[in-house]
């Protein structure tokens, strides 16, 4: 049985509720979305997808020591279907971002042991349709890959900051003066495998020190509302095979090249701030 209303909307999920969480704390999360085998795959090839990634100049990004990002392919990872199509991940992305959402990003962040603070900062300046509309216009999903421990360098974001305007400074990192502000809201996310969250890459947010001797893989899924422009930054690819094998409805919501052969990824979203990485003490 279908739960999908004749708007188009999941009738599972109550909109109200994921709107609320997404406008007022920048941050949603759907407990025990994934089955721990699916996770263990995806966890499998991102290690492959890492080790071919380093092996190759400009394969993988650093965002500051032990801290790497790398854009993918979505057909290298098996279960890649089953992620977008999801009824939570496709009723959260219809609720904030509307019937005609696209998706333009999927790649992986990895701290190993050693990573340190990351500077509080969000993904890429706020548009306009943020800063003067007061819309949200695109989400990341993340899907650890592992439980995470307060040891192995969590995820920390300072609640209702996506509307944080930091003209007359860094448009994404916002100066240390504000840090009293974002230390007295912060809240580190400690997921556990199967878990999923939604939020606004706008909300200021840091990764932590890795204190244990486990590396941390999380999976990135980026979408955009039509007026978005985050496609510009990434560069999804799919051969003809792959796109002729993918359901009606992942082909309406995926905007990529379609290529005789996957190309190396040149991934063009550096964040050159967090390259340097603070100490625990600096933090």
């Amino acid at each position: 049985m279908s739960n999908a209303s004749a708007s188009g909307f999941n009738t599972e999920f109550d909109t109200g509720a994921i709107m609320g969480g997404l406008y007022g704390d920048g941050i949603i999360a759907r407990k025990g979305a994934f089955t721990k085998e699916w996770v263990a795959r995806l966890k499998e090839d991102i290690e492959t997808l890492f080790a071919e990634a380093r092996a190759r100049p400009g394969g993988a990004l650093e965002r500051g020591p032990a801290r790497y990002y790398v854009e993918v392919h979505p057909e290298r990872i098996r279960g890649f279907v089953e992620l977008v199509t999801h009824p939570w991940v496709t009723a959260v992305c219809r609720a904030v971002l509307g019937p005609d959402y696209k998706v333009v990003e999927a790649g992986f962040d990895i701290p190993f042991p050693g990573a340190m603070h990351q500077p509080w900062h969000r993904d890429f300046a706020a548009p306009e349709a943020t800063l003067v509309g007061r819309r949200l216009n695109s989400l990341a999903f993340n899907i650890t890959t592992v439980d995470v421990t307060e040891e192995i360098g969590p995820f920390e974001i300072a609640p209702g900051t996506q509307w944080d305007d930091l003209a007359g400074g860094d448009p994404m990192f916002p100066d240390k003066a504000l840090y009293p502000r974002y230390e007295a809201r912060a809240q580190r996310k400690l997921p556990q495998v199967g878990d999923i969250s939604a939020r606004s890459a706008l909300t200021i947010h840091r990764g932590t020190a890795n204190r244990s001797q486990l590396s941390r893989p999380v999976f990135v899924l980026g979408v955009d509302a039509p007026d978005a422009r985050n496609a510009e930054k990434h560069d999804l690819q799919v051969t003809q095979g792959y796109w002729d094998s993918l359901p009606e409805e992942v082909r309406a919501h995926l905007t990529c090249r379609v290529v005789g052969s996957l190309e190396d990824i040149y991934q063009a979203h550096t964040i050159e701030g967090l390259r340097m990485g603070l100490t625990p003490d600096q933090a």
